[in-house]
């Protein structure tokens, strides 16, 4: 690895650790240890910094893996006098997640993100709001075509812009993100909106804009900065500022969208979008003191499925795209069956799923070996719990451990490398496998999941149908282990040539 990146990985490693040091003393206070009862066991903690040096010498969540072999699915870090439960394993995070959903169903918060939403929206709100506002998405995003036929239709026509737009590159190296960046938020754009952008449109501009600076921030030393000493560091003009800055624009656009939907609303109609959706629901608990369905939650939830899709899906794509030049047997056995299935002549479909086992497997295996998510957004119990004979207290934090399960050797035939035959039988059949936990487990899973699983397979299968990808290094020169940034892991920056197959 590049010494520059390896340096920045190991600074956002100790910089997230300290962000996680502040958020754990904040949310739960200066308690001493002996208050919180039958905690799960862990390493000794070290007085005044507890186990913070322990864990963050090298990466947290491979250190948690350690940690598990030793204790257990269940154990407790600390951080200062405030401990934190890493739950390990399938059956520990099935029974905790799902089996006991309600109590470890809380969410934990960092500044950065209440800064951004104001407390507002699905993805920071707990209790009531929560329940509220996301069986309302859940409902509304099915509504709209989300695990349906129906949102088909809007992949393949992204898809298509897509390719086109890697064809312009013709034989010249060029960066993946913002096509795959624009092409996955406009399918989000057309359920919001009701209408896709082109890539010049200023309005959609300035929304990438603001996902790619948002994410810059967070993925940043001043980030983490600022999520440690939140007042200190926002006092400084700079960047974080203009990342406010375009996030308030946007959320001043998505206001305008939705006031110009409340001024022409007809509540005899179905709604044509997930704003109007939204409106009418406003419009209909008008009256309801409870409600949590207003301006502000609408606002800051479009945010987040703004925000949350966007990054998740491109980078995946992206992640997808360096392991096919990484592998190029890979790619070139994904090629073959989709020539076999699809043809050239039309655009690959859901109803191809079933026969494309190995593509099928490809995709599943990029989305486990990458880990997007290590230990998940960080949880909190919501009451004292009773679990696996420990009790944990209201307010302590959760760590679900993701890479317990998406690396198990248990579980899976080969964990610790990209394999497609990890999801793939005796007779070359797609095997599926409930542990894997990509998108989460429980009250707290992806919102997006049904929408990710189709762009996923439409815009990889329609690529590799189009192009074959290769890198501007020798394949055995390629580093493909992604970045930490946050509490998630992002893939490398790179150039590549997409050549049109014939």
């Amino acid at each position: 690895m590049d010494p520059l990146v390896s340096l920045q990985a190991n600074l956002l490693s100790v910089l997230m650790a300290s962000v996680v040091l502040f958020l754990i003393r904040k949310c739960l206070g200066k308690r001493t240890r002996s208050s919180y009862g039958r905690l799960p066991p862990g390493p000794t903690p070290v007085p005044v910094v507890g186990n913070f040096f322990q864990v963050y010498v090298k990466e947290p969540y491979k250190y948690y893996l350690e940690l598990s072999k030793k204790y257990g699915p269940v154990f407790t870090i600390w951080f200062a006098n405030t401990p934190a439960v890493v739950i390990a394993g399938y059956q520990a995070l099935k029974d905790s997640m799902i089996g006991m959903g309600e109590e470890f169903s809380g969410r934990l918060n960092y500044p950065l993100l209440m800064k951004s939403t104001n407390g507002y929206g699905v993805l920071v709100s707990n209790g009531n709001r929560c329940k509220q506002l996301r069986r309302f998405c859940l409902t509304t995003l099915k509504n709209f075509g989300m695990g349906r036929r129906s949102i088909e239709d809007k992949v393949k026509g992204e898809a298509c812009c897509l390719v086109q737009k890697f064809s312009t590159f013709g034989g010249s190296a060029f960066s993946p993100k913002d096509p795959l960046t624009e092409a996955v938020s406009n399918v989000i754009c057309s359920v919001i909106f009701g209408h896709r952008f082109e890539s010049d449109d200023p309005q959609f501009k300035m929304i990438i804009e603001a996902i790619d600076a948002y994410f810059s921030v967070l993925c940043s030393p001043l980030g983490q900065a600022y999520n440690i000493f939140p007042r200190l560091v926002g006092f400084f003009p700079g960047r974080l500022h203009d990342m406010f800055k375009l996030h308030e624009r946007v959320g001043a656009f998505i206001r305008l969208e939705a006031e110009a939907r409340m001024k022409s609303l007809d509540l005899t109609s179905p709604p044509q979008d997930f704003l109007e959706a939204c409106v009418i629901r406003i419009e209909e608990e008008k009256h309801n003191p409870k409600t949590e369905f207003n301006f502000d939650n609408m606002l800051s939830t479009t945010w987040n499925l703004f925000s949350a899709g966007t990054e998740t899906t491109s980078s995946t794509l992206r992640q997808g795209l360096l392991l096919m030049m990484k592998h190029p047997d890979v790619q070139a056995r994904v090629q073959k069956e989709i020539d076999v299935v699809v043809g050239p002549d039309r655009w690959p479909s859901l109803d191809d799923r079933q026969n494309l086992p190995y593509t099928d497997a490809v995709i599943h295996e990029i989305q486990r070996s990458m880990d997007l998510a290590p230990t998940a957004v960080p949880h909190k119990m919501l009451r004292d719990t009773e679990f696996n004979n420990y009790l944990i207290p209201k307010g302590t934090v959760i760590l679900p451990l993701l890479s317990s399960v998406l690396f198990d050797p248990k579980i899976w035939k080969n964990p610790d490398h990209f394999d497609p035959n990890n999801f793939l039988d005796e007779k070359g059949q797609f095997k599926k496998n409930d542990a894997f936990v990509v998108f989460g487990m429980g009250k707290r899973a992806c919102l997006g999941e049904a929408l990710a699983r189709v762009e996923l397979f439409i815009f990889f299968t329609s690529l590799l149908q189009h192009f074959t990808f290769k890198a501007t290094l020798p394949p055995e020169d390629l580093e493909t282990t992604p970045l930490i940034c946050s509490f998630g892991r992002f893939p490398l920056s790179y150039e590549c040539f997409a050549v049109r197959r014939a």
